[in-house]
């Protein structure tokens, strides 16, 4: 009976060492959840609350939004988030997927927000939109040096225009009235001062 014990002690002794070491989290997720941190109050504090003073505090001197196009500086991308949280007030995201590996936060997002703002003479639209994305952000010590973003824009223009299509049809019908107006007065002047019509009164 000895024998049997001692054969279950030296095949079950090493399972809780191998269990620990297989669920250990790796040596470096401590700097990941630390980058995670950041991306999370780019997200809330910056673009959900507006507080834009807060890009001082996580964003790197050198930091470079690479667009698909051109790459803009951080004064550049903070006044586009304005121009964004200035016209969509409620403008709210929201991290549906969050992964962090090495430098590198990936974050799939979901934005809401609706125009109550007027946009230069135009008035406000009270259209509502609602947009996926992505983002990469590539966070050293702290701060966020790097940003590659991707969505779909031309989506978020056919939301404006689909749910402003009789007030952009009713614009665009006071257009054609106006100018069939302007071609019917300018004809007018047109035939009386045409030189027939001063020889016909002459």
């Amino acid at each position: 009976m000895k024998e049997v014990w001692a054969l279950v002690v030296l095949i079950f002794a090493p399972l809780p060492a191998a269990f620990a070491k297989s669920t250990a989290p790796p040596a470096d997720s401590s700097q990941q959840e630390k980058n995670k941190a950041v991306a999370r109050r780019m997200l809330e504090e910056i673009l959900n609350q507006g507080n834009f003073q807060v890009a001082d505090e996580i964003y790197a001197k050198d930091f470079v939004n690479h667009g698909l196009h051109r790459n803009v500086d951080l004064q550049v991308d903070q006044a586009a988030a304005r121009w964004e949280k200035q016209h969509l007030p409620d403008l709210k995201l929201t991290a549906d997927l969050m992964v962090a590996e090495g430098d590198l936060v990936a974050v799939v997002w979901t934005a809401h927000g609706t125009n109550s703002v007027p946009l230069g003479i135009l008035p406000a639209t009270g259209a509502r939109i609602e947009e996926r994305g992505i983002t990469v952000w590539r966070i050293v010590d702290g701060k966020i040096h790097d940003e590659w973003t991707s969505f779909d824009q031309l989506r978020i223009a056919r939301q404006i225009v689909s749910q402003l299509k009789w007030q952009l049809m009713g614009l665009l019908g006071a257009v054609v009235i106006l100018l069939w107006v302007a071609g019917r007065f300018i004809g007018k002047l047109w035939h009386i001062h045409s030189p027939r019509a001063a020889r016909a009164t002459s």
